[in-house]
């Protein structure tokens, strides 16, 4: 594949690096991580309602733009590079996701043109991975015409600070899903942020006693939520790689800049074999990862693509690998200071870890690899 950005494309991307540079800078992205949010809510109301950033992959007809995911990569690998603090990945890449495929449409209009036009955030609880009958705790039952939900769900990535809840939940004994849009203030329902190594991103825990949610907020009304979740989870991973692919990126760019810079024996330590083949080892991964990620979102574009959980799995497992490869070994080339609080690839070297485990592994998805290409026996 002959892949390349459009000149549109481009000016995206050249202004999501602009903008980024100006508003989550690595002093910014520092008092990010401090505040009970862990993200500057005005710098999230800019990208909404200014740059529309939102709605990147929603239809126009429910108020967004009507670009495809490969605008949606093209922002999470800039944000991945910036470390940005915010709950893009959240409401865009999962929970809007999650609406658009499983929602009829009063709930389409209603919710996703919230998140596009409003800045409203959103979340998605349906467990860690695409096992989706045995990781979603939530059971829901019918009382009148409304749903109660009960049950714990973690972690949900910003789910402490979503405006909206898209919650996964099945019948006690049955492997069929619902998907229900649920209030933040919904009485019964209590989230609490998680201790993390990752600070620059916030994961949650939900824990929901008997959350009534009306009938009409559930997505799609009866019919089995686990084909849309699936596809939204996929979803959710190309462009959770995205983000990787930037991190590595930046690792790499961090690293490089040291080694120019970094005086040993006389000379830059970056003219020593062993540091120039490192990172040219970094490059390599690196590349290929951005390879796989670039073809899962092509293939993500295309509504009808049979071929999306493979893209996807192939562009988490490769992604996850070369942002911790980049990221470790960025580490190793500034040496013991890059453990410090001042130098700031140990935020990366955090990020790398943290996301190489969230929607799966790289294990995981190389499982889900070799059962798409027939290796399953």
């Amino acid at each position: 594949m002959n892949f390349a950005f459009t000149e549109e494309q481009e000016a995206l991307r050249a202004t999501a690096r602009a903008f980024l540079a100006d508003l989550s800078s690595p002093a910014q992205v520092r008092a990010a991580m401090e505040t009970e949010l862990g993200h500057d809510p005005s710098v999230w109301k800019r990208i909404g309602a200014e740059l529309g950033w939102t709605g990147v992959a929603i239809p126009e007809a429910y108020g967004g733009l009507g670009l495809s995911w490969v605008e949606v990569a093209a922002l999470q690998e800039r944000m991945g590079e910036a470390l940005f603090c915010g709950p893009y990945l959240a409401t865009v890449g999962l929970a809007a996701s999650a609406i658009l495929a499983a929602g009829d449409e009063a709930q389409k209009s209603r919710l996703l043109g919230a998140i596009a036009g409003e800045g409203t955030s959103a979340a998605l609880a349906a467990g860690t991975s695409a096992a989706l009958a045995s990781s979603t705790a939530t059971r829901f039952r019918r009382e009148g015409a409304d749903f109660l939900l009960d049950g714990v769900e973690r972690p949900v990535v910003d789910g402490h600070c979503a405006d909206w809840l898209v919650i996964a939940a099945r019948t006690p004994g049955s492997a069929g899903l619902a998907l229900f849009a649920v209030p933040a203030a919904s009485p019964g329902l209590e989230r609490s942020a998680l201790p993390t190594v990752d600070r620059t991103r916030r994961l949650a825990e939900l824990r929901l006693a008997g959350v009534r949610v009306p009938a009409s907020l559930r997505l799609g009304g009866d019919r089995d939520a686990g084909p849309a979740l699936e596809r939204a989870l996929a979803l959710g991973a190309v462009a959770l790689a995205a983000e990787q692919v930037g991190v590595a990126q930046r690792s790499l760019d961090l690293a490089v800049a040291y080694a120019k810079e970094r005086v040993q024996f006389g000379r830059p330590i970056g003219s020593f074999q062993a540091i120039k083949h490192k990172c040219a080892d970094m490059m390599v991964k690196l590349e290929a990862a951005r390879s796989a990620v670039y073809w899962a979102a092509c293939v993500a574009a295309e509504p009808a693509a049979k071929d999306l959980p493979l893209a996807a799995s192939a562009a988490k497992a490769a992604a996850s690998d070369a942002a911790f490869f980049c990221a470790g070994n960025a580490l190793q080339i500034f040496g013991g200071v890059g453990f410090t609080a001042e130098y700031d690839i140990h935020l990366y070297f955090k990020r790398a870890r943290a996301s190489a485990a969230l929607l799966g592994d790289a294990a995981f998805h190389r499982e889900r690899v070799a059962q798409r290409i027939g290796l399953d026996a």
